[in-house]
């Protein structure tokens, strides 16, 4: 685990109102993140903004991580970054059930980061928007070449709910 996300909150839980700045760059590796969809060298872009209350610390900002996995409809390779707006509480006695626990003045940052990367990341990625898929016939990657397979047939007893999408009007 990253000790770069182990902070020292005595000092801003002393001054309610005051505020720390943090800019890390821990690798997924270090935040103990084991999902396939992130290369584990990969490097966390983590900025942070701490503020103090009477009650706690609101950390808010951005994470930012590189993800890749495939595609859900075509199987090619997808990637894109995971964007994470954090607007997260610590306190250090946890009345609010969302909160993360403040231990002996320690800020623990790498549950809090762990949890809204692995959150955010696509669970189905698509390579692209648009993305045609496979043909459920043949196999063959509609996004590159088209085929000469049939229609697909629809099993006749969803012919009622067919008929009933036809009867109903246009939005």
């Amino acid at each position: 685990m990253s000790n770069q996300l182990l902070f020292n909150a005595a000092e801003l839980l002393r001054r309610p109102g005051s505020e720390r700045r943090l800019s890390l760059q821990p690798t997924v590796v270090e935040l103990g993140i084991a999902d396939q969809r992130f290369d584990a060298g990969a490097t966390v872009l983590v900025d942070l903004r701490l503020e103090s209350l009477t009650d706690g610390i609101v950390v808010d900002g951005e994470l930012r991580a590189p993800w890749a996995d495939s595609c859900r409809r075509c199987l090619a390779a997808a990637a894109g970054q995971v964007v994470s707006e954090i607007h997260e509480l610590y306190q250090q006695v946890v009345t609010d059930p969302d909160a993360f626990e403040i231990v002996g003045d320690q800020i623990d940052l790498v549950p809090m980061v762990r949890e809204n990367l692995l959150l955010d990341a696509p669970l189905a990625p698509l390579c692209r928007a648009d993305c045609a898929g496979l043909c459920p016939t043949c196999g063959i990657d509609l996004n590159t070449a088209s085929c000469d397979c049939a229609a697909v047939v629809v099993d006749p007893r969803w012919d009622a709910l067919s008929q009933l999408k036809t009867n109903l009007p246009e939005q």
